[in-house]
Parts: C-alpha cells; sequence; structure tokens
C-alpha cells in the first residue's frame, strides 16, 4: 500500500491541475519489433482507483504494445512465377549409348533376373522382371529388359542412373543386371561476391541425394530462387570422370543485401503523438554467410524507440536464432494530461529459434521456440512523484515485468495466383528473470493463444484480394502489452490506434485493390476499398465500455520501385466516444515509405 506521504503530494498534484477534471493514468510499454502496434484503453489498479476517492475516471488510449506475433504475411502480394525448369537446369547429361546384342535372335533360358546395385525402385523393378523370368529369351528381349528398367529409373527423374548386362557367364539360368545410379562427384558454385559458397552447396546437397533426381534437383533450386540472398540462380549437369558420377555446376547472380527504408506515418497512438518517423537500416548477409542484422529508430513528437535484431543461420534447411533488443522512452503529450508528465521507460530482449520442417518452392511448415522479457516504469512527474503504477499488474512503483516462453508454428502455401499464410503461437507467462508476480492476475503467470490468417488471391492484372484474420484467447486477465489491441490503420480502420484492448479478441478485415492507373514508368495506383471488424472481451471482472468495431472505407495505394505510398479514410460504423484531435481520431491515415536496396 502507499504511504500517507506519497498519498497527500498525489491528493495535492490532483488539485493543482484541475478540480474537475477526470482524468485517467496511462500504461507505456515497448513495441517489441517493427511489427509492433499502438495500443488501447486500460483499467487503473485498485489503488489508484482508491486514491482518486470518487472521481470519475475516464479512460484513454495507451501507447504502444509490444505484438508477440508478426502479420502472417508482411507485403500482401502474390509472389513472382518461377523460371521455367529449362531456366534453372537447361540440360542433362548424356546417357552412354544402349548395349545391342551382337546375336539379337540366339536365345537362353532365364529362370531369374539378379538385379544388382539398386538402393530405389526396388518393387517396380522386380514387377517388371516377373513377366521375363522361368522362359527362354532372345538377346534382343533380354536387351529390352535392361533397357525398361533404365526408363524407370528415368521417368522416376533419375535420369542420370541406367541399368547395363555387365559381361558373366550364365549359371543356372540366373541373368545379373547391374544398376549403376547416378551421384554428384562435386558442386561448383561461380559468380559469388561476398555470400560464401557454401551457403548454395550446402543448401543444393539437400537435394542432392544418391541415385540423383533430376526433380528433387529442380525443387532444390527453385526453393533457392526464392532465397532472399540470390537475384537468380541457374545450374549445368555434366558428366563426371566416370559412368553415374556427375558434375553441377550452379551460376549465382546475388541480390542487393543491403537496404536503408525511411518512412513517415500516422499510426502511433496520440497520446504520444500519432506522427512517426522511421528509418531502419537492414544488412541480409552482413558476414557473408547470411546472417542478418536489423536497426530501427522511431520518433514521434512524444517518444524515442529503437529495436536490434541479429539473425544467424544454423543449417543448411535455413534454421535461425534470432537475438533481439529493443528500448523506447515516451511522454503523454495530449493536451489534457500533459500537465500530469506522464513518463515510461520500456525494454523487451527476446533470443528465437525457428526452424522449418517442411521447405518447397510452394509450401514452407516451421515451428520456432522464443525466450523473451519484457519491462517497464511508468511515473508522474508532477509534483516529483516518480515512480507510480498506471498500469493493471504494475507494483507500487509502476515496474511490470513479464517473461515468456513463446511456441509458434508458420505455414504458407502459395502458386502462381494466391498465397495462403498461417501462424499460430502459444504464449506461457513464468516466474523467471525477476517476473512480476501478484497475488491477483494480471502478472507474469498466463497462457495465451494468437492465430492468424492471411490469404491473397490475384483476381486479375494488378487486382487483389485481401483477407485478414486474427484471434487471441488467454485464460486470465493480461497486463496490457499481451493483450488484443482493436482499432487503427492495421486492424479496424476509422478509429485511433487500438481504441479497444481486451484480454481476447477476434478480428475480420476484407481489402479489394483495384487498379485505376498504371504510369509508363512503372508506377501503380490502386482504388483499395475495406471493410474491417473486431471485437473483444475480457476474463474476470473488467468489462468493456465497447467490445466491438466496424469500420468500412476507401484508400489510395501508390506503388513506383522501391517508393509506396498509401492513405486510407475510415468510417466507423459503431461510434466510440474520443476527441477528434487529430487525422487518425477522424479515421484518416498515411503512410510512406521508400525501401532503396544497395
Amino acid at each position: 500500500m502507499l504511504n500517507l506521504h506519497l498519498l497527500n503530494k498525489i491528493l495535492l498534484a490532483i488539485a493543482k491541475f484541475s478540480s474537475s477534471l477526470t482524468f485517467t493514468l496511462l500504461s507505456f510499454v515497448i513495441a517489441s519489433s517493427t511489427y509492433a502496434r499502438a495500443e488501447s484503453i486500460s483499467a487503473l489498479p485498485s489503488e489508484t482507483t482508491d486514491i482518486a476517492q470518487g472521481i470519475d475516471v475516464p479512460n484513454i488510449p495507451p501507447q504502444d504494445i509490444p505484438r508477440p506475433l508478426p502479420p502472417p504475411q508482411p507485403e500482401p502480394t502474390p509472389p513472382e512465377v518461377l523460371p521455367p525448369a529449362s531456366d534453372l537446369l537447361p540440360k542433362t547429361p548424356n546417357l552412354p549409348p544402349a548395349q545391342q546384342p551382337s546375336n539379337p535372335l540366339d536365345t537362353i533360358f532365364v529362370r531369374e533376373f539378379e538385379v544388382v546395385g539398386n538402393t530405389v525402385l526396388t518393387q517396380e523393378i522386380s514387377e517388371l522382371v516377373k513377366e521375363y523370368t522361368g522362359r527362354n529369351l532372345t538377346f534382343a528381349e533380354l536387351f529390352a529388359v535392361r533397357s525398361k528398367i533404365t526408363e524407370l529409373y528415368v521417368k522416376g527423374g533419375y535420369v542420370t542412373s541406367a541399368a547395363i548386362i555387365p559381361p558373366q557367364t550364365l549359371e543356372n539360368g540366373i541373368v545379373k543386371i547391374q544398376i549403376i545410379e547416378g551421384s554428384l562427384e562435386d558442386i561448383e558454385i561461380i559468380g559469388t561476391r561476398r555470400l560464401q559458397p557454401n551457403y548454395v552447396r550446402s543448401r543444393i546437397k539437400i537435394a542432392t541425394n544418391t541415385p540423383l533426381n533430376i526433380n528433387q534437383l529442380l525443387e532444390g533450386l527453385r526453393v533457392l530462387q526464392l532465397d532472399p540472398l540470390i537475384a537468380n540462380i541457374s545450374a549445368d549437369l555434366q558428366a563426371g570422370t566416370s559412368p553415374g558420377k556427375n558434375l553441377l555446376q550452379v551460376s549465382i547472380i546475388e541480390a542487393k543485401t543491403l537496404s536503408i527504408t525511411p518512412s513517415i506515418d500516422n499510426e502511433r497512438s496520440p497520446s504520444v503523438g500519432s506522427f512517426r518517423r522511421q528509418v531502419g537500416f537492414n544488412q541480409a548477409n552482413l558476414l557473408g554467410f547470411g546472417d542478418k542484422l536489423n536497426l530501427g529508430y522511431t520518433n514521434t513528437d512524444g517518444s524515442n524507440e529503437i529495436n536490434v535484431g541479429y539473425t544467424i543461420p544454423l543449417n543448411p534447411r535455413n534454421g535461425t536464432l534470432r537475438l533481439g533488443y529493443g528500448k523506447i522512452n515516451s511522454n503523454v503529450i495530449e493536451p489534457a494530461f500533459k500537465k500530469l508528465d506522464i513518463e515510461a521507460n520500456s525494454s523487451y530482449y527476446e533470443l528465437s529459434y525457428r526452424q522449418p520442417l517442411l521447405q518447397r518452392s510452394r509450401e514452407e511448415f516451421a515451428v520456432g521456440l522464443t525466450l523473451s522479457q519484457q519491462q517497464n516504469q511508468t511515473s508522474l512527474g508532477i509534483d516529483n512523484i516518480g515512480g507510480f503504477p498506471l498500469s493493471p499488474g504494475a507494483d507500487d512503483n509502476g515496474r511490470t515485468r513479464i517473461s515468456a516462453v513463446r511456441f509458434f508454428q508458420d505455414w504458407v502455401k502459395r502458386d502462381e495466383r494466391q498465397v495462403f499464410a498461417a501462424r499460430s503461437q502459444f504464449s506461457l507467462g513464468v516466474d523467471l528473470f525477476d517476473a512480476t508476480i501478484n497475488n491477483d492476475a494480471p502478472d507474469s503467470r498466463f497462457f495465451a493463444w494468437r492465430g492468424q490468417a492471411q490469404w491473397t488471391r490475384l483476381l486479375a492484372a494488378d487486382t487483389l484480394l485481401l483477407v485478414r484474420g486474427d484471434v487471441q484467447l488467454a485464460d486470465s486477465s493480461l497486463v496490457p502489452f499481451e493483450q488484443f489491441g482493436i482499432g487503427g490503420q492495421q486492424t479496424v480502420r476509422g478509429y485511433r490506434q487500438d481504441a479497444l484492448l481486451a484480454d481476447n479478441g477476434v478480428l475480420f478485415s476484407t481489402e479489394f485493390r483495384i487498379p485505376i492507373l498504371k504510369a509508363k514508368g512503372g508506377g501503380l495506383l490502386q482504388l483499395t476499398p475495406f471493410i474491417d471488424i473486431g471485437t473483444g472481451w475480457n476474463n474476470g471482472k473488467s468489462n468493456l465500455t465497447e467490445d466491438t468495431l466496424i469500420g468500412t472505407g476507401l484508400g489510395l495505394l501508390w506503388q513506383q520501385g522501391s517508393l509506396s505510398a498509401r492513405i486510407d479514410y475510415g468510417i466507423p460504423l459503431i461510434s466510440v466516444d474520443t476527441d477528434k484531435r487529430t487525422l487518425q481520431d477522424n479515421g484518416i491515415y498515411f503512410s510512406i515509405g521508400y525501401s532503396p536496396s544497395f
């Protein structure tokens, strides 16, 4: 409980501010990644309500909160059409000429065939030779058996494998057929500059098991073509130094990996300034082995934020380990609350392992585990009150620490006309690293599931349908930065950023992108009608004033090379009592971004 001296200071501060002003104190937390969005309404803890002693306490939206889940598909555009197989692997080595019998009409009795050297197609070969056993065969028929076995291999994609009849002495009617299964002697990588050749070689090796299968090799090359470090790839399969041995020569054109991405938008909470300036520095191949460095700085009139991330590839199957850190300092600048001098200092730490279990050119499924800690401290500057609990779960000094283990699953399915992406995450709050533990929720002990899905369909040239869904279910009350935010450009347009914040929530959004102008220089202007629906509910006794938001409207999207600009006007279909001070409060959202690569 608060001591008497602190109580007197707070009551004096309230009296100085206004004898009749009704207010709520904000909770502040940091955005955990570049996917972070702004937050919304949160109730005061019981101690603060007691101090107010009968003062009416309206809610106001808090500043940006971390979002445990990034969107499943950040850029909703169908993938580029992959190059044809002939471009990736234009030719294969010629097989040795088929053996021809010297006396094709001579016959021998064949009791059985002994096929040696094969590791695949055992059942198929056994079925094939059955009809040729237990009878006399001409030499022409005998060699036809060998040719049909070779044909089985070729149809199965093993185009560098073949069957031969070696010189032999026929005993007991047993004819030996030797299988020479193709394999790679070496993989030669040419064209790399900064990217280490072994990065490419190790990933191709996954698709070049013995016997060498051309279909698997082509699929491996297609997967590599999707790698953001590679702009173009082609291969030439050549004959090796002995029968069945081959050399694969792979030519690479590296992609540009350095990007600097300045942008402006009005997607932050008006409480800390909705107008956001950002700049990002991204190097996708820092040391040459596919490691990634991401640096970001974000500024509004009331906040400064930095984010740092470093990702290391761990294996040829694109398993990665990511380290993340972020810090934000914020001050409330809303005119009605500026005199309270509300300040927050927040940070997060994150260690994440991700491993694809299925990787194809048209489909990927991956799982991962994240260990994270988020911490926040809020304070009142008025009369030097200092640290103070302004959000549910905070201690007497305004501190909140949440430690969590998060298990996530990603799935992406794509073709030339559509992309479907889904993400699921289970979050378990734990009592580790001095986490916040209270007698009553919310604190660091919680369990929540978040599911996201997005479907993007190419309806016609430059015409897209985008459908998104998002859901969160929790077993107990959550601290604000674990809650589900609804409202703003990324969720329900027509409302300020996270006008609604709840323990549980469901979001559904549909948007069309219709081309209305295509410039000669490559620029594309699209009209974007949309409708967004979101609803939320709390666990426990904390009820929401409004639990559902619905917005509809129109937007314009301009894209030209590395430049993109967007403006949306959202019309709220369910009214919410809020000031109309900013563009965001009036349903207008804009963003301009430039992302050149070097």
